[in-house]
């Protein structure tokens, strides 16, 4: 009688990648960005981050650097740069916070408005493209359920982001 070798149970030897939340998340993601990327953010010397940024401003007004960090996820000395760039393309400002001379405040200009105006059609297009044959409550389901994955993930590193 030969002996058998001891089986591992099936699921903690594979991994359906298909079937796997984060590579799902991060392939939908990956090419909404680069499809609206090449159609949109080009045309305006634009990346994906520094989109996030201009969004962000105007939704939220001037921003401190830090605060801007983690409203859109981009590491600060990232964003150091990318804020850097955009003020030489005049879509934003950056100014001296008028609480502390350490702190910078990050203001959205009227060329970055209008930018936005041409642009946030566009990203809306790409929104609806993406949730098609979705129905408006498994699309808020959707939302929601990944608002809290977030969330989930950030309690555990410590640093909660908007």
């Amino acid at each position: 009688m030969t002996k058998r070798p001891k089986s591992r149970p099936a699921d903690a030897a594979k991994l359906d990648l298909g079937d796997y939340l984060p590579y799902l998340v991060n392939r939908v993601g990956t090419i909404i960005a680069e499809q609206f990327t090449a159609e949109a953010l080009a045309a305006h010397d634009l990346s994906i981050a520094m989109w996030r940024v201009l969004v962000v401003l105007a939704e939220n007004g001037g921003q401190r650097q830090i605060d801007l960090a983690g409203l859109t996820s981009i590491d600060v000395s990232t964003l150091s740069r990318l804020v850097t760039r955009l003020v030489r393309m005049g879509l934003v400002s950056r100014t001296r916070s008028a609480t502390s001379n350490r702190e910078v405040v990050v203001k959205l200009d009227p060329k970055g408005r209008a930018a936005l105006a041409q642009l946030i059609p566009i990203a809306k297009r790409y929104e609806a493209l993406a949730a098609q044959g979705l129905s408006g409550s498994d699309l808020a389901i959707t939302k929601r359920s990944l608002r809290r994955m977030y969330d989930n993930m950030a309690r555990r590193s410590g640093a909660v982001r908007s």
